[in-house]
This record gives structure tokens, C-alpha cells and sequence, in this order.
């Protein structure tokens, strides 16, 4: 990617909103390269919101939208960041730089590791502009990189590539490529850092993770706006038991973060009791639900279970604190139409489903109902197996 010419970034700057697919069909205008200002209009879009102190610099150089889409957002970036500290950073999986960029304004010197000469020279031209003038850019293997570095890093930092070569997506560590699965590329790693942070796929089963790795101190599930974006693996030399690792749930919003931590451990000692729905009817954010805390968080909240696998909860109290989405109840009814127009003349409600045996898509047109509105029902499976929809209004 050459760099942009006056002209060319005015040309971003007034077209940035435009329709590229419009754009491309317009005559070329002179002085200008057509096909590389929209490649660089159409990954701006796509980082608005994602990333928006890079799309508002407008002397930065954007790989192509796809690269934009894989990288991280700026919050979870900077949630990233928040995790390491010390003098050395090593980042062997650079990418567009986001990460790389976050650990730069926590950590003295950053090596960004990059295999693709594109975006490493990229990441070369847009840190710098973005104050990241700490980091050193290198291209090639990080695993064969590594190597040749006489200094052992605080942290290193891993983002292993999870496509295979029909470019679908993978979960599993050994599906992905460096294979973290390995026993020696972990032990190569460590020998050259003082703890490894590694970014996984939201799918991957945590509890196998977690036996398998050995040395895994603690898990980050990190939610943006309710949806579970990132996890995150922190490992260090020693081994630890598996009930002993620290578990953080987060959901990040524009409010204010809620964050939820235990040891593995807690939650196997939580009791938990079940009880019919009661005034509040409480569903925990994703995150929560992401790593497993089904019954401690019952128990932190003094709430009870609506059934041993009805991930709802239920208390006579209001719990303005907890971590999720709180709703007064109105009416507990059976899934049948005439009932729901009975009290809801609108037929106009959010639909959420929890342990039970149909989808949102099929019990939204068996109901015959709409979408919208100001009340919620929840569909779900109560202690004594009766299936069951809760209407409710939303609280918090």
C-alpha cells in the first residue's frame, strides 16, 4: 500500500459515508486511484465503530475491510492491555496492529511480529501517527522469531490464526495455527516469556482448555453490549489445579463495565435452590453464562433456580447489582396464542428462550407474534418440568 496523496485523502474525507459499490462505478477522478481510495473508504466503514480514534486519524493507511472485521475492537484491546504490565511485550501475532497499539500505552517496549509483509508494513506507518512510537516491527515466524531474542519478555502475546485452508473458521487449539495444544510450543514460549497471554475462539469449551494446558492462572471472557467477543487465557510457568483458576466475566457497555470473579472451584461449592417464579425473574449476561457460573451466581445474588437447567433465576427482592437483565414479573401462562392475546392484545413482545424445545423463529410464528414493544416473555422449562412462558416487564 502506497501512501495516500493530499488529494486522495480529500477524496476519503468527502465519500467517507458514500456507497462504495456506487463509488466504483463513478468515472475515475484525476490524480486519484479509484481502487485504492474505495479499498480504503470500505475499511473505514467497517471501523466506525470498532475502532473509532483510527477512523477518525485520517492519516492512517487501512488494510483491506476483511483484516478490519478480524481485528480487535478498541475496548477489548484496551481490556487486553489492562492484563500486562513490566518493560517487554512481545506481540507475535500482530495483524493490523489494534492489540499491539493498547499494549503499547501500558508496556516500555512492544515487538510487533507480523508473517504477512502488507500489514506489518502497514502496522510500521500507522503506529507511529498513532503515538505507538515504542514499538519495534518485525516480520516473519513468530515462533521462529522468538528465538533470536536474547531478552526474556513479560508477557507474550498470541492471537493463533483460527481458519483452515478453505479459509473456514476453527475453535479448537489444535485446529489453530500455532497449535497451543502442543506441550513443547507452550515450553518454547515460556522461555522466552514470563507469561503468555493467548486469545481463543468465544466457542471453545473452557473447562477442557483449562485440564489440558496445565498452567492456565486465569480466564477473561470478555462481552461487548451483551455478546461474547474474546477469550482470553493468561499462563505462566507453574502448573495450577484447575479448581484453583481465577475466572473474570466481563461485559463491557457504554454505561460502565459489570465484571463477575470466582475460582473454578467456587462454583462446584455453590448451592443453589429452585423455586417457581417469583416477583423478579433475573437471565445473567453472556459472559456469566460463558463460563459456567450457573450456580454460584445464584448464590452470590440470593437468588433460586427456575430448574436445574433453566439458566433463569428468581428472587421476592429487586437486585439492582446483578450482572444481567432484571424483569417484573406479570403473568405465568402456557404457550398457547390465545392465552398470550388474552393479555396482550398487541401480540407485540421480545421473545427470549431458555431450556426449552423450541427456537425464538418457531415459537414467535407458532404464537403468531410480533416483534417489539416494552414486554419481554421468556419461554422456559420450570422445577416441575412444565414448559412455560413468563411475561414480564423489563427492569434493568
Amino acid at each position: 500500500m502506497t501512501a495516500l496523496s493530499p488529494a486522495e485523502r480529500l477524496f476519503i474525507q468527502d465519500h467517507l459515508t458514500d456507497d462504495v459499490r456506487a463509488l466504483s462505478l463513478r468515472p475515475q477522478a484525476a490524480g486519484i486511484d479509484t481502487k485504492k481510495v474505495i479499498a480504503q473508504i470500505a475499511a473505514r466503514q467497517k471501523a466506525r465503530e470498532k475502532l473509532p480514534t483510527w477512523y477518525a486519524n485520517d492519516a492512517l493507511l487501512f488494510p483491506p475491510a476483511l483484516s478490519v472485521e478480524q481485528a480487535s475492537s478498541e475496548r477489548t484491546a484496551q481490556y487486553k492491555a489492562s492484563l500486562v504490565s513490566g518493560t517487554m511485550l512481545i506481540d507475535l501475532t500482530g495483524g493490523m496492529g489494534v492489540d499491539t497499539w493498547a499494549f503499547a500505552q501500558r508496556i516500555d517496549r512492544v515487538v510487533y511480529v507480523e508473517q504477512q509483509p502488507d500489514l506489518a508494513m502497514l502496522a510500521a506507518h500507522n503506529l507511529p501517527v498513532l503515538g505507538a512510537t515504542n514499538v519495534d516491527v518485525q516480520t516473519g515466524n513468530g515462533l521462529a522469531l522468538i528465538d533470536h531474542f536474547a531478552q526474556a519478555a513479560d508477557w507474550i502475546y498470541l492471537d493463533p490464526h483460527r481458519r483452515n485452508e478453505q479459509g473456514g473458521k476453527v475453535v479448537r487449539l489444535a485446529d489453530c495455527e500455532p497449535d497451543l495444544s502442543r506441550p513443547d510450543t507452550i515450553a518454547a514460549l515460556l522461555k522466552k516469556g514470563n507469561r503468555l497471554l493467548v486469545k481463543v475462539s468465544p466457542l471453545l469449551d473452557i473447562d477442557s482448555t483449562v485440564r489440558s494446558l496445565f498452567s492456565v492462572e486465569a480466564v477473561h471472557i470478555v462481552a461487548v453490549q451483551g455478546e461474547v467477543k474474546e477469550i482470553l487465557l493468561t499462563i505462566g510457568h507453574q502448573p495450577v489445579s484447575a479448581s484453583s483458576v481465577e475466572v473474570v466475566a466481563i461485559n463491557l457497555t457504554a454505561t460502565g463495565n459489570t465484571v463477575f470473579r470466582f475460582r473454578k472451584g467456587d462454583e462446584a461449592g455453590s448451592n443453589v435452590r429452585l423455586s417457581d417464579p417469583q416477583q423478579y425473574v433475573y437471565e445473567p449476561n453472556a459472559a456469566i453464562l460463558k463460563a459456567g457460573a450457573f450456580r454460584l451466581v445464584a448464590d452470590r445474588f440470593d437468588l433460586a433456580k427456575l430448574a436445574p437447567n433453566s439458566h433463569l433465576y428468581t428472587g421476592s427482592e429487586l437486585k439492582s447489582d446483578f450482572p444481567g437483565r432484571a424483569f417484573q414479573l406479570e403473568h405465568v401462562i402456557k404457550s398457547d396464542r390465545k392465552q398470550v392475546e388474552s393479555i396482550l392484545p398487541t401480540m407485540k413482545a421480545n421473545l427470549t428462550v431458555r431450556n426449552f424445545p423450541q427456537s425464538v423463529a418457531d415459537l414467535r410464528k407458532k404464537l403468531k407474534l410480533s416483534e417489539g414493544g416494552d414486554t419481554y416473555i421468556l419461554a422456559t422449562t420450570l422445577q416441575n418440568g412444565d414448559k412455560r412462558l413468563l411475561v414480564t416487564k423489563k427492569v434493568a
